[in-house]
């Protein structure tokens, strides 16, 4: 649930004026914010492990709708980032 306003934070802080928050700290909040989104799932399922068939099942759709916006940033952030300015990849 703290994952969209750690992503959001630096974004925040640059519009109430502070320009050193998101310069500085921006990349860390965006990490924070990923790992977040991949590990609360992760850790959810292999405690639910056992014998809680539905806690599983729900962690699964958690990891599944948490890694749509961790694809979403790969493949534009990464990926399409490597064309340069004037080229069709």
């Amino acid at each position: 649930m703290a994952t969209p306003l750690i992503l959001l934070t630096p974004a925040i802080a640059l519009a109430m004026g502070f320009p050193e928050v998101r310069e500085e700290f921006g990349g860390i909040f965006g990490l924070a914010a990923l790992s977040g989104a991949v590990a609360a799932p992760a850790m959810g399922f292999v405690v639910a492990l056992g014998r809680r068939r539905q806690a599983r099942r729900r962690f699964a759709i958690m990891g599944a709708v948490s890694s749509v916006p961790v694809l979403f940033f790969w493949v534009f952030g990464v990926l399409l980032a490597e064309c340069p300015d004037g080229y069709h990849c």
